[in-house]
């Protein structure tokens, strides 16, 4: 049975956190003389002189508007990726306790547990299809195992991972079960957030660097239950999102029907590129993909990269990865990038 309080590490449940100046005042002044800041301002605009927020308020309230889901369960953090810190800082013993993953997957979850001194215990996705292997990972859960990081869509690969595979996870592990969504705008499948009521141990991550076009701005989302969220609040960084990313990011909520205009033309120039890719030479797979990038096979899939880059065109050599062998992830750029990319691609064999 999933059980919070012996998730958390011991001294963050016992920790008291940092209680900074604009978290121990709410409600409305004109003066401000307690956090000591510059009184008389910035060489930017006068406010940037005050600290922003520290729990962003304003901005969770306008996404849980959009999202359906209430601003106490959200946690945002610089970018995905100190969100994913977050986690494994929470709940794993350095040095004692585990999470797992399945390449090819997203780098930073294996990087962060190294940081943390966590363990990472690897099962691979199926070589045939790139979903989860349900019988290796209910064979490498232990004791130890306080967090499963499952990406979907998946990054390098593409495909969406099968809802009830991950639904299975959920209802047998009594640990967190993450499921990064940083590219279901572009995907069919429905996100996990309308399954957050049901599974007290289901943590989902979104990002605005992706369809939000606002990767410059470093904003994630954590989508947990509120005891979750309260956590992790416990040992953010005070003010992790500053002024400048707030006021954007509240100014780009308001344009949601440019975002999904975007959003269907991504797709659209998606489906154009996939279908022009699969002609051309040395091509010999083209993977399936929910995601705003492909990953395609090449004959000598570095021998491409190379010549593409002397093109000046940059794309992402995968061949490294595991199942990725021969292997470049190609994000869908606009017609005009595309057109540039599959030129440059029908006169490699004679380059």
């Amino acid at each position: 049975m999933f059980d919070l309080e012996k998730l958390v590490r011991p001294n963050i449940r016992s920790l008291k956190p940092y209680s900074s100046a604009r978290s121990e005042f709410s409600g409305v002044a004109s003066v401000f003389l307690d956090a000591n800041e510059n009184s008389f301002g910035s060489p930017l605009t006068k406010w940037y002189n005050r600290y922003p927020d520290p729990l962003q308020w304003e901005l969770k309230r306008k996404i849980a508007g959009i999202k359906n889901v209430p601003a106490e369960g959200m946690l945002l953090g610089n970018g995905s990726d100190e969100c994913i810190d977050l986690l494994i800082r929470a709940f794993c013993e350095p040095g004692i306790d585990r999470v797992l993953i399945c390449p090819p997957t997203y780098g930073m979850y294996e990087v962060y547990a190294h940081i943390n001194n966590v363990g990472v215990d690897e099962v691979p996705l199926r070589a045939a299809d790139f979903q989860l292997d349900l019988e290796g990972i209910e064979g490498a859960l232990t004791a130890a195992t306080k967090i499963v990081f499952l990406c979907s869509p998946n990054n390098p690969t593409g495909n969406s991972l099968y809802r009830e595979d991950i639904e299975v996870i959920l209802n047998n592990f009594d640990g967190i079960v993450v499921v990064d969504e940083a590219y279901i705008n572009y995907s069919r499948n429905r996100s996990f957030l309308t399954e957050l009521k049901d599974y007290p141990n289901l943590v989902v991550l979104q990002t605005f660097s992706k369809a939000w076009g606002l990767a410059a701005l470093r904003l994630g989302i954590t989508y947990a239950s509120a005891p979750i969220i309260s956590v992790l609040n416990k040992i953010k960084p005070p003010y992790n999102i500053n002024a400048a990313t707030q006021e954007l990011a509240l100014k780009a909520l308001d344009k949601l029907d440019e975002v999904n205009a975007m959003i269907r033309e991504t797709v659209q120039e998606r489906n154009t590129l996939l279908e022009k890719l699969s002609i051309v030479p040395g091509v010999q797979q083209i993977f399936p993909t929910d995601a705003n990038f492909v990953l395609v096979r090449f004959t000598d899939a570095t021998r491409v990269y190379e010549y593409l880059r002397d093109c000046g065109i940059i794309v992402r050599n995968r061949s490294n990865v595991l199942l990725c062998d021969d292997c470049l992830r190609i994000t869908v750029g606009t017609p005009e990038q595309d057109q540039k990319l599959l030129n440059a691609l029908k006169e490699y064999p004679n380059a």
